[in-house]
């Protein structure tokens, strides 16, 4: 028996009483993706008679809780969102009036959290404590070890489900207020199959990417394309705000080395993970990982002192300027800014020259109703990165080279990998423009 095993015992409670420490004009952030606290997370709503005006911040909910679903609870909670999930944009689609949203890059997430106001509470997820008394928060140390020190009352849902990670993701028992027990299965996020069209863009990035080059890479049909598409590479390295299958799977082929890395050579870099239970296991007690803070990874500063530096990322739309929208339709918030303009800027400033930033997006949305490619974003549009910082735009037909191009030569660079059947009107409408 350990002797923390006492004090870690101590502090053990169940859901209901640790979060009887929640009270009215309370913040609390709770962990993101896999480590959501979903056990803890769904019996929010119960302390709805006792509070009001509580705010919880997270990013991408994974399950629509009843504490910002439910129209009774306006004046109780508010789902104060970093990055929408279909929960928190069915519950603005219904005027629940239980959802807000919070402008950020991901670096900046906790900083900018605790510079606004510090957290009352911190909710995460961990391991069980070692002999040593050190619980792993396992899956992501994006924001939460950040706010877990920060905040006056720390829960921890205890998961043995969890892989125990390496690098900053390690706490002492003595660190948290409360432990709650919840054995479930880890959230996970199986990658989806790339279709042909995917196939097509994955294979224009993968055209960009150098041998010895260090990528970032997030999920999705384009992502997934791309790591298919690189198999033919060699030594390629990873730093990226989110660690997925794809890179386990490269990593096994072999394409992934992490031997030509300027910055933690022979490691992988990440801030946070999500995907099949087989990237848990694989994860779990692997040295090659190394998860350190976000606004440690994502920091474009950081990011830059990456060798040939490639991000690559997928967008909504561009308009004819350069101006990335990825995360709102108009005014409609559809998600968040995440780590997209933190990786972009980084890998644009890389220290040897040769860093890339990717952005990839199909030519056509709709069902082919409408071109991704615009002369301006619609009204009341985010622009996700600045078109200062793009470089290069990738659909199905190709490839735009941005980088230091005037905006004649970026409009019809565009226009050149739109859709066949918008072209014609695209060049009309930049002629309008007085763009070409």
């Amino acid at each position: 028996m350990s002797r923390w095993d006492d004090e870690y015992k101590s502090r053990l409670r169940s859901i209901d009483e640790a979060i009887r420490c929640i009270g009215s004009g309370f913040d609390v952030v709770v962990g993101q993706c896999a480590s959501e606290p979903q056990g803890t997370m769904a019996r929010l709503h119960t302390l709805a008679p006792a509070v009001r005006d509580v705010r919880v911040f997270s990013v991408l909910t994974l399950k629509p809780y009843d504490f910002y679903m439910k129209p009774e609870m306006k004046g109780h909670f508010e789902l104060a969102s970093w990055f929408h999930a279909p929960g928190s944009r069915a519950a603005l689609k219904a005027g629940a009036g239980t959802v807000t949203f919070v402008p950020n890059m991901l670096h900046r997430a906790a900083t900018d959290r605790l510079h606004a106001r510090p957290p009352e509470v911190f909710i995460g997820t961990c391991t069980p404590p070692d002999r040593n008394g050190f619980v792993s928060l396992s899956l992501g140390i994006t924001y939460e070890k950040d706010i877990l020190e920060h905040a006056r009352f720390v829960i921890l849902e205890v998961n043995p489900r969890l892989p125990r990670t390496f690098g900053d993701t390690h706490v002492h028992v003595t660190q948290a207020t409360y432990f709650v027990e919840h054995d479930q299965e880890v959230p996970s996020l199986p990658a989806p199959q790339p279709g042909p069209v995917d196939l097509l863009i994955g294979g224009h990035v993968a055209g960009l990417v150098e041998d010895g080059s260090t990528i970032q890479l997030g999920i999705g049909g384009i992502p997934n394309a791309a790591a298919l598409a690189l198999r033919d590479k060699k030594d390629l390295g990873v730093h990226t705000e989110m660690f997925v299958d794809s890179m386990m799977e490269l990593y096994e082929a072999g394409v992934i080395t992490n031997r030509r890395k300027a910055l933690r050579k022979d490691k992988f870099v990440a801030t946070f993970a999500m995907g099949s239970r087989r990237l848990y296991d694989w994860l779990d007690d692997n040295v090659a990982v190394d998860f350190q803070r976000g606004r440690w990874v994502n920091d474009p500063a950081v990011v830059a002192q990456n060798s040939r530096m490639v991000s690559i990322n997928t967008c909504l739309m561009v308009d004819f300027t350069g101006q990335v929208a990825s995360e709102s339709i108009g005014s409609s918030q559809y998600s968040g800014t995440g780590g997209q303009s933190d990786t972009a800027q980084g890998a644009v400033a890389g220290f040897d020259g040769l860093g890339k930033s990717i952005i990839a997006c199909y030519a056509t949305a709709k069902d082919g109703a409408v071109s991704t490619i615009v002369p301006t974003l619609p009204e009341g549009s985010a622009v996700t990165l600045h078109r200062s910082f793009v470089d290069h735009v990738v659909t199905e037909h190709g490839v735009a080279r941005l980088r230091g191009r005037t905006v004649r030569e970026r409009s019809m660079e565009l226009i050149n990998i739109a859709a066949p059947e918008f072209r014609e009107e695209l060049k009309a409408q930049a002629r309008r423009l007085g763009y070409i």
